[in-house]
């Protein structure tokens, strides 16, 4: 099987990578700026994601891993904080970032057979559950699942199934030390729930642990 894995560099990308690679599959991990084993990719420029659709032109891709993701805001202030310009690189990321990426890969994904999407979004998307703050990252990441799941119901079709997943509070430069699972831990999650992806789940929000997810 043939995984690519965007922000690939660090936290839960580089755990999905290091399992994904422990079980024998071809890994194409991403980074911002080019590294050892790692494929430049912006997600946010539209020229970078066409380059890397051009690398891998001919070889069909079994999965896509949309992880690449930023979370500015965490300690602004509503009536001081939440800069536009921050709305405005975070929402790049977050929301067009998976979307230039699934598009410029497309040819890759229909030249495999039932591939699938994961796309990488938080419990802080689900308006359910909303408890206040962090305004672009949960926008963003709210954003991102309704992506997801409309991008399921276009791609069904094809055979194409696409699973949005909240990945847990993880020990990583995003989340903190004082996170509740290691990167290992939910990206062994993650791989058991992106196995278990079919057309008669697409569309689904899960947690990492297998759970559905409130919206």
């Amino acid at each position: 099987m043939h995984v690519l894995i965007t922000g690939a560099n660090r936290g839960i990308g580089a755990a999905l990578a290091a399992r994904y690679r422990a079980e024998g599959h071809e890994v194409t991990g991403t980074a911002r700026q080019q590294a050892r084993d790692l494929v430049p990719l912006d997600v946010t420029d539209p020229a970078s994601c066409a380059a890397l659709a051009a690398r891998l032109a001919g070889r069909p891709l079994d999965l896509l891993i949309c992880n690449a993701g930023v979370y500015p805001d965490g300690n602004e202030q509503l009536d001081t904080g939440y800069p536009a310009g921050m709305w405005a690189q975070t929402l790049a990321t977050n929301v067009t970032g998976v979307f230039l990426t699934v598009q410029a890969l497309l040819p890759a994904l229909r030249a495999a057979s039932g591939a699938k999407i994961g796309i990488i979004s938080s419990q802080m998307a689900s308006h359910t559950l909303a408890s206040g703050g962090s305004y672009i990252y949960r926008a963003s990441k709210a954003a991102a699942l309704s992506l997801g799941r409309n991008l399921a119901v276009d791609l069904a079709p094809e055979g194409i199934a696409v699973g949005i997943y909240h990945p847990g509070w993880v020990r990583t430069d995003m989340g903190g030390p004082a996170a509740a699972i290691s990167a290992e831990e939910s990206a062994g999650g993650l791989v058991a729930r992106l196995a278990a992806l079919s057309p008669g789940t697409t569309g689904c929000f899960e947690t990492w642990d297998g759970r559905a997810h409130p919206y």
